[in-house]
């Protein structure tokens, strides 16, 4: 089965770069125009990863960053902020909403697919303890001893 991922650009030309590029190589491509979108849009598919502009209508990315980041149900999913912010201010306040990597546009596009591969590798990684962490629970609460 495809890998899903999440696109999140107010601007339709990146938007519609990065669909093509990553339908070409397989992935399986859901797309938002605003933060609004992308937040609702990420809470209906549970992608595998997400591709995240910053400077958008309605919320910023770093506030969806934020949001699904400390949502125990989406906070596994793979942040990568693909902006034209490049100031080292701008860097540090992604990584700190959550961003697992940030990109700066414009962007390489044998770059954006390496950081993608290696995202979602960690993010498969992360969703499978969470898993496991859900498992155990279950059975311990199931366990005769409690």
């Amino acid at each position: 089965m495809a890998k899903r991922i999440l696109v999140v650009d107010d601007e339709v030309r990146i938007l519609t770069v990065v669909q093509k590029r990553l339908e070409s190589v397989g992935y399986e491509v859901i797309t938002a125009q605003n933060g609004m979108d992308g937040l609702r849009r990420a809470r209906e598919e549970s992608p595998d990863l997400i591709v995240l502009d910053l400077i958008m209508p309605n919320i910023s990315g770093y506030h969806v960053c934020g949001v699904l980041k400390r949502d125990i149900t989406y906070k596994h999913i793979p942040i990568l902020m693909l902006t034209a912010r490049s100031q080292e201010k701008d860097i540090q306040q992604g990584i700190e909403a959550g961003a697992d990597a940030y990109m700066t546009k414009p962007f390489d596009h044998a770059a954006l697919l390496a950081q993608i591969a290696d995202l979602l590798a960690k993010g498969e990684e992360a969703k499978k303890a969470v898993d496991e962490a859900r498992q155990l629970e279950k059975e311990i609460g199931r366990s005769p001893e409690t």
